[in-house]
């Protein structure tokens, strides 16, 4: 499956992940990206140029983790930001938009995790398991 971005969404994504990553402000720290989290962030960086596919539902769920994380990231961003300033300052609105545009890839998302555990478990006849999220191929 093909998870499709918009400028927009891949640079507030982009832009989360940096501001995590490098600690440009002490808002989203370890705290809200432990080690585990933290690798998911790096490895998703190098992939954010274009539309993502995406062949398994474990690996989806890998992508959906970071993106997770970068939105928390985004929102407490957002919300010290408003508070350092006016809401409708334009840091403040900016912040903003990041944070709803990765919050509608989150979203979107959770939605093809969905639908693949569907498909999976009406092909297999059964739950899905760890290994049937891992081996189950998805066509682009």
């Amino acid at each position: 499956m093909i998870l499709y971005f918009n400028y927009e969404e891949l640079r507030a994504l982009k832009a989360g992940a940096q501001t995590l990553l490098e600690g440009e402000s002490g808002n989203c720290g370890s705290v809200l990206a432990p080690p585990q989290s933290r690798a998911q962030v790096e490895a998703l960086v190098p992939r954010l140029e274009g539309d993502l596919s995406l062949p398994t539902l474990s690996e989806l769920r890998a992508v959906a983790a970071a993106v997770d994380v970068i939105v928390a990231c985004l929102r407490v961003e957002m919300e010290v930001t408003v508070l350092a300033t006016h809401a409708a300052d334009e840091s403040a609105v900016a912040a903003y938009f990041d944070y709803a545009h990765a919050l509608t890839v989150s979203r979107r998302l959770a939605d093809m995790a969905t639908e693949m555990e569907a498909l999976i478990e009406v092909v297999t006849g059964e739950r899905v398991t760890a290994a049937a999220a891992a081996d189950f191929r998805f066509p682009d």
